[in-house]
């Protein structure tokens, strides 16, 4: 098969979104966390970007969210959701995934992005990221079973609002290793996956590999890359993921380590249908986020086309 018969991504089924953290960090508020939505949409719209994930300075009301992104001609992709169903009280944490999809579902969004925050040390600037399962707090057996029950349980939560639960595999959490990947989605059959290439390959992974094995469950996709040696030396010197973060571990698409040409060949051969959404969180004082947001844009424009 040459060049031009090469399985292409179809621009009727798959859309390119961002995910703020481009411009304001989530996790840490000093990296650009004030800065006004309407600011933030505007670049984004700019860029050339067709929707947004959420982020701490959207609204919550859909009216609200909607006359927000209306503004600047974007449509809701999704939004992250943390569970704590491994420690936390199961029927309050279904309830408040209920909202959180009401939400979703009511700006025609097709997915609901979860991770599981039991544990977490992501958010804590001086927690040292452990890589195996000793160096880090991982799931006791009891643990893993509430964890089990209650995403199966949010797989029905999500489908009365019409989505996909889409799990996001992230550095920090006690979803971290492949292992634990293949555990968890092996657990909760019907749960579908983020393919988040830059978290992946962080953790050590092969993002190429993982979106092989767990091929029929890829049902969203979020792009960023990895610094590998920027990777190497947290690793080596036991950052915390706010020094990883601050120092440039994540890079946007088409820079770093991350082989994007290969997952994109691989999503149009799957006939892959859904966003792609680019995000590289990084301090925005040293790396300006909208012509980071613009060069992400053009070289996805440049790989698939769309």
């Amino acid at each position: 098969m040459n060049a031009e018969q090469k399985p292409r991504l179809d621009p009727n089924k798959v859309f390119v979104g961002a995910n703020p953290i481009i411009w304001s960090n989530d996790d840490f508020n000093e990296l650009n966390g004030d800065l006004p939505l309407d600011e933030l949409l505007a670049d984004m719209r700019r860029a050339g970007y067709a929707g947004s994930e959420l982020g701490h300075a959207y609204p919550r009301s859909s009216d609200a969210l909607r006359n927000a992104l209306d503004s600047h001609q974007l449509r809701l992709v999704s939004g992250w959701h943390s569970t704590f169903f491994a420690t936390q009280n199961r029927t309050s944490e279904l309830d408040s995934l209920d909202k959180h999809c009401a939400l979703l579902a009511s700006l025609g969004a097709q997915v609901a992005v979860v991770a599981e925050c039991s544990h977490c040390i992501h958010g804590d600037r001086n927690a040292a990221l452990g890589y195996g399962d000793r160096d880090r707090k991982t799931l006791n057996a009891a643990e893993w079973t509430h964890l089990i029950d209650g995403m199966n349980a949010a797989i029905g939560i999500a489908a009365r609002h019409g989505l996909s639960l889409v799990y996001h595999h992230h550095m920090g959490t006690v979803i971290q290793t492949g292992d634990e990947l293949d555990r968890l989605l092996a657990g909760v059959p019907e749960l579908d996956l983020v393919l988040d290439p830059g978290h992946l390959a962080f953790a050590g992974l092969d993002p190429v590999a993982v979106l092989e094995r767990h091929s029929k469950r890829v049902r969203h996709a979020h792009l960023k890359s990895v610094r590998p040696e920027i990777a190497e030396k947290a690793r080596a010197e036991n950052w915390s993921f706010h020094r990883a973060v601050c120092s440039g571990v994540f890079t946007i698409p088409g820079d770093g380590m991350v082989d994007f040409p290969a997952i994109f060949a691989r999503l149009a051969a799957l006939d892959y249908a859904g966003w792609l959404v680019v995000e590289a969180e990084e301090d925005p004082t040293l790396v300006p986020p909208l012509p980071k947001a613009i060069r992400a844009r053009e070289y996805v424009r440049e790989q698939t086309g769309l």
